[in-house]
């Protein structure tokens, strides 16, 4: 079971939502459902629309993940995941930061997800 909350500069506030680990549903169909608005275009990985920034919290290394051959393509042509995040993701089970909601399933365990709220435009951590 996990808690994910989300955080756009769109919102007015952070948003926190219980997920079922494991679900076969995206991030994405979870935001919808709790109409968070990450923007989405294609929905199928292709786009690059609904780039997230994921963060794992508490104590515990992150659970490995599995990036999606769509999602590996869009992300590395969109410049978010070089070869040596993606070694490193493949081989050290090390997830990467920069994700696409739409492809993302969540695990069990808590995470941060922040957007932009444009489509496929990174979160400005300055903020």
């Amino acid at each position: 079971m996990a808690n994910v909350t989300f955080s756009s500069p769109v919102m007015a506030k952070d948003v926190t939502v219980y997920a079922v680990a494991g679900d076969t549903k995206t991030l994405l169909a979870l935001a919808k459902k709790h109409e968070i608005p990450i923007p989405c275009q294609c929905q199928d990985g292709e786009c690059g629309s609904c780039l997230i920034k994921v963060t794992v919290l508490g104590d515990n290394p992150p659970l490995a993940t599995h990036l999606t051959d769509k999602e590996k393509l869009t992300l590395s042509v969109n410049g978010k995941l070089s070869k040596a995040v993606l070694d490193k993701a493949e081989t050290k089970d090390s997830p990467p930061q920069y994700r696409l909601a739409c492809q993302y399933i969540v695990r069990d365990e808590d995470i941060l997800v922040e957007f932009s709220g444009e489509p496929g435009v990174e979160i400005d951590l300055r903020r």
